[in-house]
């Protein structure tokens, strides 16, 4: 019966993982932990959740003492750490915000595992979720692999970086177990919509413009969460200690390109002239500190783990189409933050 902490669980990434371990594993118990900031939502989870293997937990990780408290009453065999602020554009107006979560909630995480255990780790494992923008941006040529040094160029990397180097170095100094995973960006459903795909499925449907930075020619590449949680299920069952993995898409796209495919997927969708949505797109100020290009490799842990994607960017990107239409009452709700009033009420 092992105890799993996975924290940011109402979120994006998070409630994928919390789905598929609670799915999964009915002899583990999953304990859901998040402060349900904009991001965190429950209806992510509405079909888990009075399964009797998983329990929410709200709270912040932040919070040093509520941290410490829960790990001396919960004893978790295991932690899944996605808990994370991820915009980059709110780290530019706010990076202190990013500070307090990703790197002082990190570090009060490790501690928290560190102090129930006391140096017995016998099959015990902190996981810690990261991402590639850690490693900087990649000229047009080149991809990222798992000794890539580090050169964060936004206050959000340079958090993640710091929570990277904790992990690593708690694991060093105090023999934690532990795992890392660097990830690319991540698309699907369940995607709060500031970034890139929802917001401008969103927007498509609605008919508002569609701002695409400078030239629309910076490159990412592209995951689908199901993946990563089928990845994050493998790293944290059959990883080694004390190693990285880098989890990609294998799926590079620039921007523009993307954006014109979502276009082309929604006009058909939604029965639109040919070239409707593509009409929207505006060409807005590059943001500061903006990466040209990001691209995984990940072949470490395909040859290790036997990991790789199961879909296309173009399947995946239909499903996630398709979920977004077919969940607009989701989508209203969160673009208008009434469940943000809910659980005010609900969690005082």
């Amino acid at each position: 019966m092992m105890k799993i902490l996975i924290t940011g669980g109402a979120g994006f990434i998070g409630s994928h993982v919390v789905r598929k371990f609670v799915k999964t594993y009915p002899s583990y118990t999953i304990y859901n932990l998040d402060a349900l900031t904009y991001a965190g939502n429950l209806e992510n989870l509405k079909d888990i959740d009075a399964l009797p293997n998983y329990e929410f937990i709200k709270g912040d990780i932040a919070n040093e003492e509520f941290i410490t408290r829960l790990f001396k009453d919960y004893v978790f065999d295991g932690v899944v750490h996605l808990a994370a602020e991820s915009h980059v554009d709110r780290s530019i107006s706010d990076p202190m915000a990013f500070v307090k979560t990703n790197v002082i909630g990190t570090v009060n995480l490790l501690n928290g595992f560190k102090n129930i255990w006391q140096g017995n780790f016998n099959d015990k494992r902190f996981y810690h979720v990261s991402t590639d923008e850690v490693y900087g941006s990649l000229g047009a040529d080149g991809l990222f692999t798992e000794t890539t040094p580090y050169d964060p160029n936004s206050p959000y990397s340079a958090s993640k970086a710091s929570s990277d180097h904790f992990v690593r170095a708690y694991g060093e100094t105090y023999g934690m177990p532990y795992v890392i995973t660097n990830c690319s960006n991540n698309y699907g459903p369940y995607h709060f919509p500031e970034k890139l795909i929802p917001l401008f499925i969103n927007n498509i449907i609605e008919k508002k413009p569609l701002p695409v930075y400078g030239d629309g020619k910076y490159t990412r590449d592209w995951l689908f969460v199901e993946d990563h949680a089928n990845a994050i299920d493998l790293v944290f069952h059959k990883g080694s200690n004390h190693e990285t993995y880098n989890i990609g898409g294998f799926n590079e796209w620039q921007n523009i390109d993307l954006v014109k495919l979502l276009c082309d997927i929604m006009d058909q969708k939604l029965s639109r002239p040919v070239g409707s949505s593509q009409a929207l797109i505006s060409y807005v100020k590059d943001r500061p500190g903006h990466d040209l290009r990001y691209a995984i490799d990940a072949s470490k842990i395909n040859k290790e783990l036997g990991w790789k994607p199961s879909v296309t960017f173009e399947e995946g990107l239909d499903k996630t189409v398709d979920w977004y239409l077919s969940n607009e009452e989701w989508l209203n709700n969160v673009t208008s933050g009434d469940y943000q009033e809910y659980y005010k009420n609900m969690y005082k």
